[in-house]
């Protein structure tokens, strides 16, 4: 019997701030498989984040086919906006929110992984990060600020993260992200420049898996998942509708889960998935494959 086992390894998950979203589903299947894992938490949203586990309110969703708990071995404060803290401007630094954090950037969550595990300190690296304060507009409404936010936050930080964090990496280590049809399909109502932010991250993950491998000798992979009503996927405002065209127009014709998301992501970071690198793993019920909508009496 082939079973995955990642006992021993260490993964963080950027963009887990409740139990309602791809990372949170990817962070139960690594433990599950025996990983440990460690979040990246954005700071506006980390008290609210630690008052739901300290008060209980995740337990049911944090529990593991053994009978426990899902456990973060640690919670950081990511901002992925900023490379370094200087790179964030004071008025972001001295907020209330942001002040009593530490160092909420990039450079600061690794020196933190080094402070706390050593100078090998991880094996696994998920990024489950986006931001498109423009998301409901139209490309041709979207603003300059609202397009490079959305590249920078969406794209960009999975470079930062993989220049910062490969260096970091124990032998096989894995980066992965998620990424969304957008990239390739015109998908009206996922605006303010994600389309492109995706596009960007797909192209980014097959040049990195080249550099990085050769460099550091690690994988970089990404996960195109079909549409699921995550809390910050309903911020778009048409999830339920893109929901259930997929569902319509799909082979198979139940909705993708959360489950499906976490287990793919598991298996790409097993020594299992030793030989795939660059690559954009669809995870959507096979929509991806389909050129022509299904008649509806079909």
């Amino acid at each position: 019997m082939i079973n995955i086992d990642l006992t021993g390894r260490r993964a963080l998950v950027a963009g887990v701030a409740d139990d309602g979203g791809f990372g949170f589903a990817i962070a139960k299947s690594l433990a599950e498989a025996g990983a440990s894992v460690c979040v990246g938490t954005w700071p506006p949203a980390l008290n609210i984040f630690l008052n739901l586990l300290e008060r209980g309110k995740m337990d049911e969703s944090r529990r593991l086919s053994n009978g426990k708990l899902l456990e973060f071995e640690k919670i950081y404060p990511l901002d992925a906006a900023y490379d370094t803290l200087a790179d964030a401007p004071q008025d972001v630094r001295e907020s209330k929110r942001y002040k009593d954090v530490g160092d909420f950037s990039i450079d600061g969550m690794a020196k933190r992984l080094v402070e706390d595990f050593g100078d090998k300190p991880l094996d696994i690296l998920v990024h489950s990060l986006a931001n498109g304060p423009d998301v409901k507009k139209p490309l041709l409404e979207t603003s300059r600020n609202g397009y490079l936010t959305a590249v920078s936050v969406s794209a960009y930080s999975m470079i930062a993260m993989v220049s910062r964090l490969a260096p970091l990496m124990r032998d096989g280590g894995s980066f992965l992200s998620l990424t969304y049809m957008a990239s390739e399909r015109v998908i009206p109502g996922y605006g303010g420049g994600m389309s492109s932010a995706k596009a960007a991250l797909e192209s980014d993950t097959r040049v990195l898996a080249f550099e990085a491998g050769r460099k550091y000798g690690v994988r970089v992979n990404t996960i195109s998942a079909g549409p699921w009503a995550s809390r910050a996927a309903s911020a778009i405002g048409i999830i339920g509708k893109m929901i259930d065209y997929c569902k319509q127009n799909s082979p198979l014709q139940d909705p993708v889960t959360a489950d499906d998301i976490g287990n793919t992501a598991c298996f790409l970071a097993s020594p299992l998935a030793a030989g795939i690198t660059g690559s954009t793993v669809y995870v959507d019920k096979g929509y991806h494959t389909m050129g022509m909508a299904v008649p509806p009496s079909a």
